[in-house]
């Protein structure tokens, strides 16, 4: 396994001990295991342990997959992209659910967010576990969940995360940032959008 794979199981290992564990020194082990897993990823990546850590510890309990939503637009066989400021890139809009909102809402305020338009979740095309389609290696584990949507009202806007909103053709698509979706994902994503009778997917 990649050692951002170990890693990052220790660290939920090390998150889940704490929450349950009452006694000090089983408590004492756990952070030692957070520290361990920290050095690893801080050896693999250049980043500083103490940052690594302290970016993993937002929140305590149990520790379970992050979700990530996606909106897939299209308009006369093009996809809705935006242009990401972190990195240049282009991705369908999306990112981290926000807690206390409902999946659809989470999307739909994402789209809105980042690309200007208002839009309406459809359909839950798929649900996919990150690890599993060639995305790089990132500290969390996360599962992405990509609604096919159409657009209702709103324009074009760019915002403090993104620096550009296109359709781009689905055959000649721009480069992506990977880390968010792939040509692959996209591409399928048009597919479900035009027989939206397709089952969800899932791994």
């Amino acid at each position: 396994m990649p050692i951002v794979d170990l890693a990052r199981r220790l660290l939920a290992l090390s998150q889940t001990g704490l929450h349950f564990t009452h006694g000090e020194y089983d408590r004492e082990r756990y952070r030692e295991i957070a520290d361990i897993a920290s050095a690893l990823l801080a050896e693999d990546s250049g980043r500083d342990p103490a940052q690594l850590r302290q970016t993993w510890f937002v929140e305590d309990g149990y520790s379970t997959p992050k979700i990530d939503v996606r909106g897939a637009i299209f308009r006369d066989n093009r996809a809705l992209l935006v242009r990401e400021s972190t990195d240049g890139k282009w991705t369908l809009p999306g990112g981290w659910a926000d807690i206390n909102d409902t999946p659809r809402r989470a999307v739909e305020k994402e789209i809105e967010q980042e690309s200007g338009f208002t839009a309406r979740a459809e359909k839950l095309a798929a649900v996919y576990d990150r690890n599993a389609h060639g995305h790089p290696a990132h500290l969390f584990h996360a599962w992405k969940m990509f609604f096919i949507c159409d657009i209702t009202g709103g324009e074009a806007r760019t915002s403090y995360e993104t620096t550009a909103v296109e359709f781009f053709p689905i055959d000649t698509l721009p480069e992506l940032s990977t880390g968010r979706s792939t040509a692959t994902q996209i591409r399928r994503m048009y597919q479900h959008h035009l027989d939206r009778s397709l089952a969800t997917e899932f791994d």
